[in-house]
């Protein structure tokens, strides 16, 4: 009988946080769902931030949970997150205040403050960043700006999954993966950013060691370790602790030229890339650069996701009509096509929905100001944003194509957005290439396959993605063979995006 190797995954989202037990027997991977729970951000006078107290205590009691599976023999455990927040320490060790939401107002202006110092030029030419108000710099440079005394006493610089992994193991490093999307990391140098932080008046001696993604963190803490109820000497090993970078190491891809999006609260469209790619074109088109497994990059850029179907909901749902996400894809499935488009990356739907500012009278009222019909109903409302999300995509994509200067086919759609089948045939259909959705789960699934190459179980990342495609099944969608509907409706997506910049 073949032994079977029981490695634990800690994916937390925007929205909801789980723990999965990958059960990998020498072929094949399954999963075991152990524990799910919300993310939820808290409202405080200074602003929004997240609840990583709250989340520190779902995680131990994942383990917990994991640990009483049956037949369960935990080898390791790896966590990822979310990118671009973080926790500073003190002298002590000790964490200062709760860290912030990356959609609190407080980064507003702060990128013009930035560029007023260093030349927004520099610093993409050290950082080969996306620009977005959310980065950590411009989170950094607000801290600066207020004169914040947290800034002032902060010894520790540690991304969130570096945090809790802090506090999993005692041991404070940056991981390689995370650290690319703060924007303060050099990935031409391979090192922080130290020249443009200083100038930027960021204290440099708070940015600790980097790590690559299968770096063995260490054993669990002997407290963490007595309270869950295990014994000492669990490996805590770092996959790629940024979501994103896990989800694409989990791509079922065979070959090289694949496209990716990784679906969920954000939509991420990119490639992978041995090295960064920083020039005139990727600055002009602001795509990023964040880290990957194996040394890799992701030549990438952020779309809204489906952030705004989510607010949508929870607008509705506060005036009483509560549906859950198939309810209102079937409603938008009914819906007239190309009613209205919007760009999903105006700004003006980054910030959560809240009472007399909500999300659906935000894409009313960038309908209206673009003379377009005005979404009604609730379907006509998803629908406009699922189509206009399948054709940003295509935007994207042309625009990484010209920057790699080769067509990038099929489309692998990765995480929780794959379970959108409407958006998976709209973006088939709006691109005119194949999509590959699956597996749901992709980013913890990622987490699994770096955890099993660190303890020598997989010996690559092919044979990790060669490895997804045994165990988890696929959908693909192919592209509708009449898309004269979907070309001029892209004309009329890339003026909205000229109208707003993006």
């Amino acid at each position: 009988m073949s032994t079977t190797h029981d490695l634990l995954a800690f994916d937390l989202g925007a929205e909801s946080g789980r723990a999965l037990l990958g059960r990998f027997d020498g072929d094949r991977l399954a999963l075991d769902d152990v524990h799910r729970f919300p993310n939820t951000p808290v409202r405080t006078p200074d602003g929004l931030h997240w609840d990583v107290l709250r989340l520190w205590g779902e995680i131990k009691h994942g383990i917990a949970l994991a640990r009483h599976q049956p037949s369960a023999n935990l080898r390791s455990l790896g966590l990822d997150t979310w990118g671009v927040d973080f926790g500073l320490l003190d002298r002590t060790g000790a964490l200062i205040g709760n860290p912030y939401h990356y959609r609190d107002s407080r980064t507003d202006g702060m990128m013009d403050a930035a560029f007023a110092r260093v030349p927004r030029a520099e610093i993409f030419a050290q950082t080969g960043i996306q620009f977005m108000p959310i980065n950590t710099l411009y989170q950094l440079v607000a801290l600066v700006q207020q004169r914040a005394p947290a800034l002032e006493i902060a010894q520790t610089f540690l991304t969130i999954p570096d945090l809790f992994n802090y506090w999993l193991t005692g041991r404070k490093v940056c991981e390689f993966s995370n650290a690319t999307t703060t924007q303060c990391y050099n990935p031409i140098q391979r090192q922080w950013a130290l020249p443009m932080l200083d100038a930027l008046g960021v204290p440099t001696p708070i940015f600790p060691e980097i790590v690559q993604p299968g770096a063995v963190l260490g054993a669990l803490l002997p407290g963490v370790a007595a309270e869950v109820g295990l014994g000492e000497g669990l490996p805590v090993i770092a996959p790629a602790c940024h979501d994103t970078g896990s989800a694409v190491a989990a791509a079922p891809a065979a070959g090289a030229d694949f496209a990716w999006i990784s679906s969920g609260t954000w939509s991420i469209v990119g490639a992978e890339t041995p090295d960064a790619v920083v020039n005139e074109q990727s600055l002009a088109f602001n795509f990023t650069n964040e880290g990957g497994v194996n040394h890799t990059f992701r030549l990438s850029k952020n779309v809204a996701g489906l952030w705004i179907v989510q607010e949508c909901r929870r607008a509705w749902a506060r005036q009483g009509a509560e549906q859950s996400y198939a309810e209102l894809t079937a409603l938008a499935a009914q819906a007239s096509p190309f009613h209205a488009l919007i760009d999903p990356d105006d700004l003006r739907f980054l910030k959560p929905s809240e009472p007399g500012d909500e999300m659906p009278d935000r894409v009313r009222s960038l309908c209206r100001e673009t003379g377009q019909p005005i979404p009604e109903s609730k379907g006509e409302v998803i629908r406009c944003v699922l189509e206009s999300l399948a054709l940003k995509y295509r935007w994207v994509l042309e625009k990484l194509e010209t920057i790699l200067g080769r067509r990038l086919a099929p489309i692998h759609i990765v995480g929780g957005g794959t379970q959108n089948g409407l958006l998976c045939q709209f973006t088939a259909d709006a691109t005119g290439r194949p999509v590959v959705a699956g597996p749901v789960e992709a980013t913890a699934i990622g987490n699994l396959i770096v955890q099993a190459m660190a303890l020598g179980l997989v010996g690559s990342l092919a044979q990790g993605r060669e490895l997804v495609r045994r165990s988890f099944e696929v959908t693909t969608y192919e592209p509708a063979t009449a898309r004269d509907g979907w070309e001029a409706a892209y004309a009329r997506l890339v003026t909205l995006v000229e109208h707003t910049g993006k």
